[in-house]
Formats: structure tokens, sequence, C-alpha cells
């Protein structure tokens, strides 16, 4: 086997094992407590990963398998370091992180979400991130409030 081919592997095994980070957004890191959990959960799922991985004999491979685990390792430290942990709205009288905001739509849409913080943002699942523009725009409304989305208006009609 030449040197050449060598560094050639080498290089690209080094390519597949060093992975980006994930991006860590620029605003704060609210959680809620579930969302707190969750993260913790997570990195506890990143580090299981990575054990799993010494039993892996062939170094290159091995390698390759750490790169995934490695980096979520990082970024759940990471976000769950800098979490800061929003208590439960205790009114329903305004919308507010960790709180239920359903709003209706000038088409005749009626939509439900909990406002939570980013890594825990799911819409299909019922969850928006407070930094989201809908979030934005609803957080310290009342029932009655509506708010103009483009060209749509949103009227906050149950908060829970």
């Amino acid at each position: 086997m030449s040197v050449a081919f060598m560094k050639e592997e080498s290089a690209e095994t080094a390519a597949e094992t060093l992975l980006p980070d994930r991006p860590i957004s620029s605003e704060p890191n609210l959680v809620t407590d579930s969302g707190l959990q969750a993260l913790e959960a997570q990195l506890q799922a990143a580090q299981a990963a990575y054990a799993a991985t010494n039993a892996i004999e062939d170094v290159n491979e091995k390698r390759r398998q750490m790169a995934g685990p490695l980096r979520d390792i990082r970024y759940f430290s990471e976000r769950i370091r800098t979490a800061q942990l929003v208590p439960a709205p205790t009114s329903t009288e305004i919308v507010a992180f960790g709180g239920t905001v359903t709003f209706a739509r000038e088409d005749g849409r009626v939509q439900t979400y909990r406002i939570v913080g980013e890594d825990e943002a799911d819409p299909k699942a019922g969850s928006i991130s407070f930094a989201s523009p809908v979030a934005r725009l609803l957080m310290g409304k009342r029932i009655g409030d509506s708010v103009s989305l483009g060209e749509q208006e949103l009227e906050v009609v149950s908060i829970a």
C-alpha cells in the first residue's frame, strides 16, 4: 500500500470523526422543567451511545461511531450548563412562557401551542419556541387581544 493512499484514507477518516458542533442559538436558553429533564435524558443517551462505542475493535470505525455521540455530549452539556429554568406560569390571564395559548386565524383555523424553550419546541406535537415569531407576538397578550402576523390577524381565544 502506498503512503499516498494511507494519507488520503487518514484524511477521510479524520473528516468523518471531527463533526462540526451543533449550532447554539444566541437567544437565552430558557427551559421548562420538562424541557430541562429532556435535555438531561438526551445527554444520558449520548453518553450511553459513546460508551457503547468502546466495544468496537477497529480504531477507525470506533472513531467514526464516536463522532456523533461526542458532538451531542458537547451540545447537551452546554445547553444544560446555560439552561435558565423558568417556573410554570401561575396565572392564565396573560400568555407566558410555559403556558398554552389557543388562537384563531382570520381564515377560521384555530391553533393551540405551548410556548417552550428552543430545544423542546415541536410544532407538530403542539409546542413552539418562545423565540418564534408567533410566540413573540402572543406573549403578554390576554384573551380577546389580536396581533398581526404578516397579512394575518391572530386573536387569543384561550390561555391555559
